[in-house]
């Protein structure tokens, strides 16, 4: 390792406890003793584990430092036994550790950072759970809140990272083998943290972390280094988008391609210029990069003016390998005045990044002239043309009037003056025309031969020549101007549109009504309204507005006539204009016609109230479907049961019924007596099948719900050990005192009971007890019925829930094995679950989950987090 410099930090980091961080700790510890590396133990925490402590044999383990805190004694690292000894390298278990007050830090991360001052290599372990910007994530799904943790920035500071890696059913096995906490803890580890998903879950989280982690130093590296070229380390495909209408079909195939390779990342991204006049459809980019997202991609917007230059940079700047284009909608005649494509620009300039270049049914496949459009409206246009056509003449009498021979520079001058006015005013087609005409004015009046349009000096020809083509130039450059000054106007108002939507969502508002309320402000329309059929969804009118389309007020619409196109004495026009919102709703539109640019941004609010409409739909449904679906599950249940536990006691009763009538006087009081107690039990079972059938009836007919109350458990348990007339013999409870209520129906949860508590006695030995425990994890309560009987194969587990299965239990006296079927669909009638678990050592153990109706009253369960 390292010299007297400073120290190097490896930190061994876990998914969660009993992994082997601590054992592989000790066990590198000592292979470097092995070495020749001079190495102790500055602290170790075994747990109890016999194996841990066996690995720490042999090395120098120092003496923990006593510390005085409230009468009681605690140990600690002793921080300056560690730096006296100087050490080659320091083993120093649970980096996020809080050492005891009065310590020299707080932090055991800040002892190490002292030790790693000294010089000394430390080795030291840590769980994902500890990490500070991961503590919420990790609460949220294990429920357990973690006091200790460590800042990124030692990780990140680390000279080696490394996961300790294991399995979450083999971390589960270990833990039901007693090799990770003590038996009487691990019932309440395997049902709380130890969770399969929980586990699951935190070593995708330590797995993440450390592939991001050596991103980043990859990412470092390639920019210490100057390494431009792609290391295909990991698939990553960028998809480019326009918001034209190929955007669908590329991220869809760009999707494909990173689903081929394991790990493969997709990304879109689409670059605006940054003067803005490269504009999208907002519509249908929105649309778009909800696509992304929806695929499990990641959406990105750059600024540059190279569109092609600005998706290769931004591809390098990911380390992308392969990069989805589309093919051009330009038609030939566009492209051959325009020169080549982005598409043949970025292959050039991607190097050695793949690049796809895809079909699409918007390419373009016949001759076009390209368009050419300007940023004024038509009457600016109209007016530029009247001010060459008045102006022109009235310049000419002017000059005319003063000509000498010497002012042929000044009339020049002056014909410029005007081109340049009649751009401003016009744009660039009245600019061209002024520029031609004031050429042949300037030839014919002021250019010797005089009144005829020959020129006699060729300078004279060069120079008028020489003028049209400037003032050409300075028609565009205006012309261009105008165009941004106005295409910039109209983003910063779509983007203060958007963000005044968005942040009345946030602040609570109703998302549909808010879209609507900001449509007709947006637009300055008399009254907007939402409608599916004939009902009114969100309406919106201006103050003395009529909401009666067609009824209309004097009132102007918001803003100054010239931005919608108007003069300022122009009346606007009303009407009403309907705009689909997807296929659930109209919105209705009352006031002046939209302009073309203005139809963009309605596309993307009308987008964004469809998506709004969709999610009410999902949430409305959600709600009115769960209540019919736990009524159904129930209903299920209990038909599946009534359908044939008729029969046993309709034919016993049958029976002893037809006995009775034809013995007559032949059988014996004792026989007599017999045959009525096995009608009178037939029948008895019979009344209470019928009841649950009349129940039925009455679910069906939609009078009947499962009726959930706030219950304690022991409210439910105790009447179903009492029914099974079970003693202290039998049964072992374990019932958490501080678990909340759960909501149940109390029925139908003892029913739940008996049918677990006795098939768990059934199949238990004759000297073992079952036991029943609870306990509160987050907003659940779980109910578990423990034996140590033969257990169930896992491959096997589901297959007790099928109706008529009793995997080869042969005494027919114990029912038709409809009991865990009738009881699973109680219990997910009450919104919670039956599942099967092994027994520690051997058995079954049935867990029964339901919601709280409360917040638990404290920890409850303990953590099986040290």
């Amino acid at each position: 390792m390292s010299g007297r410099g400073h120290g190097r930090l490896r930190v061994l980091l876990g998914a969660a406890p009993g992994v082997g961080k601590t054992y592989s700790m000790l066990e590198e510890g000592r292979r470097l003793l092995e070495t020749g590396k001079d190495v102790v133990v500055a602290v170790v925490e075994t747990h109890g584990r016999a194996a841990t402590a066996a690995m720490a044999e042999g090395l120098e383990v120092l003496p923990r430092r006593e510390v005085a805190h409230r009468g009681v004694s605690l140990t600690e690292m002793d921080l300056d036994a560690v730096l006296a000894r100087r050490p080659d390298v320091a083993l120093v278990d649970e980096l996020a550790h809080t050492n005891a007050p009065g310590s020299a830090h707080e932090k055991r991360w800040q002892d190490v950072q002292a030790i790693l001052d000294a010089g000394i290599d430390v080795i030291s372990t840590v769980n994902i759970q500890h990490i500070e910007s991961l503590n919420d994530v990790v609460e949220q799904i294990t429920g357990v809140p973690q006091r200790e943790t460590i800042p990124d920035r030692v990780l990140r500071e680390a000279d080696q990272v490394e996961v300790v890696d294991l399995a979450p059913q083999a971390l589960r096995d270990r833990l039901s083998g007693g090799h990770v906490y003590p038996a009487e803890r691990i019932d309440a580890a395997l049902s709380n943290y130890f969770r399969l998903g929980n586990l699951t879950a935190l070593r995708e989280l330590a797995l993440l972390w450390l592939a991001d982690d050596v991103d980043l130093e990859l990412k470092d590296y390639r920019a210490e280094h100057g390494i431009d070229r792609k290391w295909e380390a990991r698939e990553r495909v960028v998809v480019t988008l326009t918001g034209g209408p190929e955007g669908e079909t590329l991220v869809r195939r760009g999707a494909r391609i990173a689903a081929r390779a394991a790990g493969g990342e997709l990304l879109a991204v689409h670059v605006s210029s940054q003067d803005g006049l490269r504009a999208a459809h907002p519509g249908a980019l929105a649309a778009q990069r909800a696509l992304v997202e929806k695929l499990g991609g990641t959406f990105h917007q750059v600024v540059g003016d190279d569109v092609p230059r600005a998706l290769v940079d931004f591809a390098r700047s990911v380390n992308a390998t392969q990069l989805v284009i589309g093919v051009s909608r330009r038609g030939r005649i566009a492209a051959a005045l325009t020169g080549p494509g982005i598409g043949a620009t970025v292959i050039r300039e991607a190097g050695d990044i793949d690049v796809h270049i895809v079909n699409h049914a918007a390419a373009a496949g016949r001759f076009a002239l390209p368009r050419i459009g300007g940023a004024l409206t038509w009457k600016r246009r109209i007016a530029g043309f009247a001010v060459a056509l008045v102006g022109g003449p009235l310049l000419t009498w002017l000059l005319a009037a003063f000509r000498a021979e010497d002012t042929l520079a000044s009339d020049v001058l002056a014909y410029m003056l005007l081109t340049v006015v009649v751009a401003l005013v016009g744009g660039i087609w009245p600019a061209l025309f002024a520029a031609v005409l004031s050429g042949l004015t300037l030839d014919y009046f002021f250019v010797e031969p005089l009144y005829t349009i020959t020129v006699g000096e060729p300078l004279h020809l060069l120079a008028l020549v020489l003028y049209v083509v400037i003032a050409g130039l300075v028609s565009y450059i205006v012309d261009r101007a105008a165009r941004q000054t106005r295409v910039a106007r109209r983003a910063a108002a779509e983007s203060e549109l958007l963000a005044t939507v968005a942040g009345s969502v946030l602040r609570g508002q109703d998302a549909v009504q808010a879209l609507v309320g900001r449509t007709r402000e947006a637009f300055g329309l008399s009254s907007v309204r939402l409608v599916a059929g004939e009902h009114i969804l969100a309406e919106d009118a201006s103050e003395g507005a009529s909401a009666t389309p067609g009824e209309h007020d004097s009132t102007p619409p918001a803003g100054p006539p010239s931005e919608r196109g108007e003069s300022k004495g122009a009346s606007p026009r009303h009407a009403l204009t309907e705009v689909p919102v997807g296929d659930r709703a109209t919105l209705e539109l009352d006031g002046p016609p939209l302009e073309a640019s203005e139809r963009r941004l309605l596309a993307v609010l009308v987008a964004q109230l469809d998506a709004a409409l969709e999610h009410g739909e999902l949430a409305e449904t959600a709600s009115e479907v769960e209540p019919l679906a736990a009524s159904d599950r129930v209903r299920s249940a209990l038909l599946s049961a009534l359908s044939h536990d008729l029969r046993r006691p309709l034919a016993a009763a049958t029976a002893a019924v037809g006995g009775l009538r034809t013995a007559k006087g032949a059988l014996s009081e004792a026989d007599r007596d017999e045959l009525l107690a096995t009608a009178d039990e037939s029948l008895a079972t019979l009344a209470g099948l019928v009841t649950d059938l009349l129940d039925v009836s009455r679910l069906q007919a939609g009078v009947l719900a499962v009726s959930a109350v706030p219950l304690d458990l022991a409210d439910a348990i105790l009447p179903a050990v009492d029914e099974l007339g079970l003693g202290p013999a039998d049964v072992e409870l374990d019932l958490e005192p501080s678990a909340p209520a759960v909501l149940a129906d109390p029925v139908l949860l003892q029913r739940i009971v008996v049918n677990l508590l006795a098939n768990a006695v059934r199949h238990s030995p004759a000297a073992a007890r079952v036991r029943i425990s609870t306990s509160a994890f987050g907003d659940r309560v779980e109910v578990r019925i423990i034996d140590h009987g033969p257990g169930i194969p896992v491959d096997r587990q589901d297959d007790v829930f099928v109706p008529f299965q009793r995997l080869g239990d042969t005494d027919n006296t114990t029912g038709l094995g409809l009991g865990l079927a009738l009881s699973k669909g109680f219990a997910e009638g009450m919104a919670g679950t039956l599942v099967p678990e092994d027994t520690p050592g051997g058995g079954l153990t049935m867990v029964v989950s339901l919601p709280a109706a409360g917040p638990p009253a404290g920890p409850v369960g303990g953590s099986a987090a040290p």
